[in-house]
This record gives structure tokens, C-alpha cells and sequence, in this order.
């Protein structure tokens, strides 16, 4: 648990460099049990042919000249690592290549003639105290006599083999180990070298100045992309920063107007005010009262789309009732004159936000017009498109895009006089989004401005 907890509590570059230590070192010790074992099964198997090739040799002597004057050759070629002795069929020994061989049989070991046997030395020889010698034992047929030829070969020099390459793995271990755990280190803080730097510059962005940037490594790798996601995010959040406070200053600067105008109102009124005067303050304030109500509202459901997406209830909506509502209420003005081409069309949506959206550019489009306003509504292509024309002067193409922005008014001087805000297209452009619409704005065929609300139709 304690080493866990350190883990946890440590550096990405000290689990990092611990990590290449237990991996080196669990890599290293596996790979030093392979060397060992292949080393010593090499070293066993070199002993052992020695021994084969010595036992054959004397083996092809007993075969052809028997065991007269064997020992007195025995001795002389026999190596110091080798012992040989000649056994005949009692087990009596014969000939020997050493005098500390010449009582006492090597093995029990008798093959038949032609026949050879190996001793069991265990599964790890070289590691074993208890065999010194590996034994091997050849049966010789002469003079219808069976002898048997044995030659054991020591293991102490291969056993010492295995010792010095076992000594010197263990003391260059912990010296790798170091180098490793050196390198890594070095390696890694290298590698968040960057890391610090941006942590840095992060540390120092204040939230009242966005124009810091954190900066990016050269290398084309995660920390180069990390460095660019936080760069985006920061002109994300300055972006966001700006809309803000040009909407806190824009609102204020609406908001501003009707109350002044309601503050000098009541500073002209005395108390003992009356009759036409106080009639026509009443009315002024009245209307100034009206316009600050539909801004602020108008706000509240702007800051609802900004936190989350506009609250929307949902049901079965025919658009042509109520564009339809529109066409009657825009006769009624006797201003203007109204054409409508409106076919039945079905979605599901908010009615409340769609009348909204469809009375915003219906007002938009009367407002503009000098004479004419021409709404539509159809089924194309899976979706329902609504448009709404007027025959006005236009809207130039630079200011197609900026004119959904939150209190842009291309007539600043009308849009005052008529009680606009700036907001009516951006609402559109919320309650469009919400109910996954579109609405674009394009130039008429011959004068004016069509809007175009596409909104996709339910499911069958």
C-alpha cells in the first residue's frame, strides 16, 4: 500500500523513470535465466561429447587389441578432466587412466556390447554439488568376453564457467540498472520540458487577459497538439470573453434609453399633475415600459440559449396556421400589400417558439418593405422550407452573416424608432438551431431580401 500511495503521489517523471527501471530489470533477469541455462547446455553438451568421443576410442583399442598394456595407454592420453577405466564382466576394473580409478568402478553401468548408457547427473548438472562427473559407459565385445568402457568427464571447469558469468551479471546489473534509471530521467524531463513551459504560461493567464498564448514545441508530437488545443481554447474563451462584454455593453446601452426616458417622465411629473399631460406621459411611459419588458425577455431567452438550448415543448406544429396568423395580421395593417403561397406542413417543435421565430422575420420583412411581403411555406426534399420576402432595399452581402449577431442593425435610426433591439434575428437563429433548423438570408429575385427557414420534417 505504501508504494502504491508513493506512486500515486509522484512525479510523471519519477513513475517514468521507476517504470523503465522495473521493466529493464524484470527484462534483464529473464533474459540472464535464458543465458544461463543455454550456456550451461551448451558447456554439459561439449562435456559430454568429449566423453562419447573418449569412450569411443577406447572402445575401438579393447575391440581390436584387447586389455593387454590398456592402463599404460590409458594414462598417457587420457586428459586431466577425463577418467577411463575398462570393466570386464564382473565389474572387475582392468585398466585404468588414473591409479585413484584402478579399485573402485565408476558406475554400475554395464551395456550389452555395442550399447551405450549415460549416468542421470540431475536437470541442472553445472548447479549441482552432489555430480562432479558425467559418466558414460560403452560395451566392448573381445574375445567372447564383454568389457565395459566408462569415461567420466568433470564438470568443475564448466561449473566455474557458470559461476564467473553468473558474478559478473550480478555486478553489472545494479550498474545498468543506474545508467538506465539516469537516462530515463534525463529523457523525460527533456520530453516535459515543454510541458512545464506551457504549465507556466497557464499559470500566468489572467482571467481579466486572454491574449496569452501558451507556446507550441516545433515537434510535430502530443505535447506539439496539446500546446494547440489549449491556444484554441484560449481564443475559444476570448472570443467568448468579447461577446460577453460587448453584450453586457450592448444591453446596457438598450436598456439605458427607455429608462431614461421613464426617469425624466416622472421628474416632469408633479403631484398635482393632470389631465392631457399627465394622459400623454402616461402613454409615453407606458410604451418605454413595454419595449424594456420585450428586451429584457428577449435577453432572458438569449442567456437561456447560451447556458444550455432554448427549453422547447414539444408537439405536432402546422406551419400554415401559423403563418397564416401572420398573413391576417399583416392585412389588417392595410400597410402593406401580402401575398401567400402557404401549403399545409407538419413538424414537431414548440409552437410558442416557432410563432416567435416566424412573427420576428414577418416583422423584420414589414419593417423593410416598401410595399410588398411574400411568405411561403412547402415540403422539399424531407424538409420543410418556410420563406419570407420583402421588396426593401436589401441587405448587402458583407452584412448577411453579421446581421444575426446580438444588437446589429444595419438602420440604427429606424430600428430605434420602431422599437427594435438588434435581437429579433438573433432569436431566430437560436430557435432555429433548437429545433435542428437553418435560416439564411439571400437576396430576392428582383428587390428586397428573402429569409429561408428550413426545418426537417418528423420521422414517419
Amino acid at each position: 500500500m505504501p508504494s502504491i500511495s508513493w506512486l500515486r503521489r509522484a512525479s510523471v517523471r519519477s513513475r517514468s523513470t521507476a517504470a523503465a527501471i522495473v521493466v529493464v530489470a524484470a527484462a534483464m533477469v529473464v533474459g540472464a535465466g535464458v543465458l544461463l541455462l543455454l550456456l550451461q547446455r551448451a558447456l554439459i553438451s561439449a562435456a559430454s561429447d568429449a566423453a562419447d568421443g573418449r569412450v569411443a576410442d577406447v572402445a575401438a583399442q579393447v575391440s581390436q587389441e584387447g586389455v593387454a598394456n590398456l592402463g599404460t595407454d590409458l594414462a598417457k592420453t587420457t586428459r586431466a578432466s577425463q577418467i577411463v577405466q575398462v570393466l570386464d564382466s564382473s565389474g572387475q576394473v582392468v585398466a585404468a587412466s588414473s591409479a585413484r580409478a584402478e579399485t573402485v568402478p565408476l558406475t554400475r553401468l554395464r551395456p550389452a556390447a555395442g550399447k551405450v548408457l549415460r549416468s542421470e547427473v540431475g536437470e541442472m548438472p553445472l548447479l549441482d554439488d552432489d555430480h562432479d562427473y558425467l559418466i558414460v559407459a560403452r560395451g566392448i565385445e573381445y574375445g567372447g568376453t564383454t568389457y565395459t568402457a566408462v569415461a567420466a568427464s568433470s564438470v568443475d571447469t564448466q561449473r566455474a564457467t557458470i559461476a564467473t558469468v553468473t558474478q559478473y551479471l550480478l555486478l553489472g546489473f545494479p550498474v545498468l540498472l543506474i545508467v538506465v534509471g539516469a537516462a530515463s530521467w534525463m529523457l523525460t524531463g527533456q520530453a516535459l520540458r515543454p510541458v512545464e513551459r506551457i504549465r507556466s504560461r497557464v499559470q500566468g493567464i489572467e482571467s481579466t487577459d486572454l491574449t496569452e498564448r501558451v507556446p507550441v514545441p516545433e515537434t510535430d508530437d502530443e505535447i506539439a497538439r496539446l500546446a494547440a488545443t489549449m491556444n484554441e481554447m484560449l481564443n475559444r474563451l476570448q472570443a467568448g470573453q468579447a461577446n460577453q462584454r460587448r453584450f453586457v455593453a450592448d444591453a446596457s446601452h438598450e436598456l439605458r434609453s427607455p429608462l431614461a426616458t421613464v426617469s425624466a417622465g416622472l421628474d416632469v411629473i408633479e403631484p398635482s399633475a393632470r389631465g392631457q399631460a399627465w394622459e400623454g406621459l402616461h402613454e409615453l411611459m407606458k410604451g418605454e415600459a413595454d419595449r424594456m419588458q420585450r428586451l429584457v425577455e428577449n435577453l432572458l431567452l438569449l442567456a437561456k440559449a447560451d447556458d444550455a438550448a432554448l427549453p422547447l415543448h414539444r408537439a405536432d406544429v402546422d406551419l400554415d396556421d401559423l403563418l397564416d396568423t401572420e398573413v391576417r395580421r399583416l392585412r389588417a395593417a392595410q400597410r402593406l400589400e401580402v401575398r401567400a403561397d402557404v401549403r399545409p406542413v407538419r413538424v414537431v417543435g414548440d409552437p410558442l417558439r416557432l410563432s416567435q421565430l416566424f412573427r420576428n422575420l414577418v416583422e423584420n420583412a414589414a419593417t423593410a418593405a416598401h410595399s410588398t411581403v411574400r411568405l411561403s411555406a412547402s415540403e422539399q426534399d424531407g424538409q420543410a422550407v418556410v420563406t419570407v420576402e420583402d421588396d426593401g432595399d436589401g441587405i448587402p452581402e458583407s452584412d448577411r452573416e453579421r446581421v444575426f449577431e446580438r444588437f446589429v442593425r444595419l438602420d440604427t435610426s429606424r430600428a430605434r424608432a420602431s422599437g427594435g433591439s438588434g435581437l429579433g434575428l438573433a432569436i431566430v437563429q437560436e430557435i432555429a438551431k433548437a429545433h435542428h433548423g437553418t435560416v439564411t438570408l439571400a437576396p430576392a429575385a428582383s428587390q428586397g431580401t428573402v429569409a429561408t427557414v428550413t426545418l426537417p420534417l418528423p420521422a414517419p
